[in-house]
């Protein structure tokens, strides 16, 4: 996802996140000046709310297909971990 992208424009999930790993590896050393970490930081607002909005399209259509396969109580899914 390029810094010229709209906030609104559809963007790709695992290109966003890859991105967004990298910004926090870079934070993470502790290289960046404080302007950097500023731009770095909001740049990661920016792809967290992008990734989140992908997610949740994507939980909607699922919903939305297995109400149309008949199966319209979904259960939490709860991890092992």
């Amino acid at each position: 996802m390029s810094e010229q992208q709209e906030e609104g424009e559809r963007v790709d999930f695992e290109p966003a996140l890859a991105e967004l790993e990298k910004l926090v590896e870079e934070m993470e050393r502790g290289d960046l000046s404080l302007e950097e970490s500023l731009r770095a930081f909001e740049r990661g607002v920016k792809l967290t709310r992008a990734c989140q909005q992908v997610l949740s399209d994507a939980e909607q259509k699922v919903r939305i297909l297995s109400e149309s396969a008949g199966n319209p109580e979904l259960e939490e899914f709860t991890s092992d971990k």
